[in-house]
């Protein structure tokens, strides 16, 4: 028997639903091949208590998926690409996007049909910065609260009462078989969503050559397309954890369109543009958009977040 691919990841409901995803995409198109799991717990996983940006950022949930690989416990990861930092350490690389579920923001609400029917001063949990950027800029009135845990501690601090609404993402809910639970999709206009929202991908070492032969059935190029978009947006701003950044790129034939935004954590101050072009410029159209929007006054924003993140550390 030939020797397994072995999947790094992290032990949530939704991570382990994603990583059993792949095994069996990996089995149907590798018949021979075994596949495990190797679950552990990571950093993101186990703080609770405080937002991801003050403990390091969405990359706690990745960093210890890599250093398995690189130690030779595991051969590939699974991610949530909105959970992945948008520039990788060297001698990996993501080998495989998987097609993209609905990137969109989800409003779940008990007690109101539509985000809009919020009355004044409503309490609505949400951990992301970059949702609280967007929210607090079409309605400063809202109380926003801090939501961490899984999907189904997030659900269930809305079913106590603690909150009138909760934002999250329409993927994670609709692979847990949540879709019902779904209140309102929001609107780009609203809401742009984060980078890599609703793209699995499947990431690897450069140089490991079988893994990455195995993952290339596994490829969606739309999907990767679309991400490339994304996360070269993100990587040319620089943003830290801290930095409320979204980018949404969607296609229409071979044409790509990127819409990105770029706020203060207190709404007060936001930048947005889209750029359309060539799919095969993919990378160079994020850069594009980003520095455009850095000459519009995103760039000093940005600075400014950063020095006033050194600065509280």
């Amino acid at each position: 028997m030939s020797q397994p691919i072995r999947i790094a990841t992290r032990r949530s409901k939704l991570a382990l639903w994603q990583a059993e995803h792949v095994a069996a995409l990996l089995r149907a198109a590798h018949p021979q091949t075994p596949v495990e799991l190797v679950p552990m717990s990571t950093q993101g996983d186990r703080v609770q208590d405080r937002a991801l940006a003050e403990v390091g950022g969405k990359g706690l949930f990745v960093k210890e998926l890599e250093v398995a690989m690189h130690e030779g416990r595991a051969d590939i990861a699974v991610h949530s690409m909105k959970d992945v930092p948008s520039e990788l350490p060297p001698g990996f690389c993501i080998a495989a996007a998987l097609p993209r579920a609905n990137p969109h923001d989800a409003f779940i609400s008990l007690r109101y049909r539509r985000f809009a029917d919020l009355p004044q001063g409503a309490r609505v949990g949400t951990s992301s910065p970059r949702r609280q950027s967007q929210l607090r800029h079409a309605r400063p009135d809202l109380a926003l609260e801090l939501l961490r845990g899984n999907v189904d501690t997030r659900l269930r601090r809305l079913e106590e009462g603690a909150l009138d609404a909760i934002l999250l993402a329409c993927a994670g809910l609709e692979r847990l078989g949540l879709g019902e639970r779904i209140t309102e999709v929001l609107a780009l206009d609203l809401s742009v969503p984060a980078v890599g929202q609703g793209v699995i991908g499947i990431e690897c070492r450069e140089d490991d050559a079988r893994s990455r032969d195995h993952l290339a059935a596994l490829h969606h190029v739309d999907s990767f397309v679309r991400l490339t978009a994304e996360r070269a947006f993100a990587q040319t701003l620089g943003g830290s954890c801290h930095s409320p950044i979204a980018a949404h790129a969607s296609l229409d034939g071979d044409t790509l369109t990127l819409r990105g935004f770029v706020g203060a954590p207190d709404g007060t101050e936001v930048y947005r543009d889209h750029i359309s072009g060539s799919t095969a410029d993919a990378a160079q159209l994020g850069r594009a958009l980003a520095g455009r929007m850095q000459a519009a006054g995103a760039g000093a924003l940005l600075e400014r977040l950063r020095n006033e993140a050194i600065a509280a550390s």
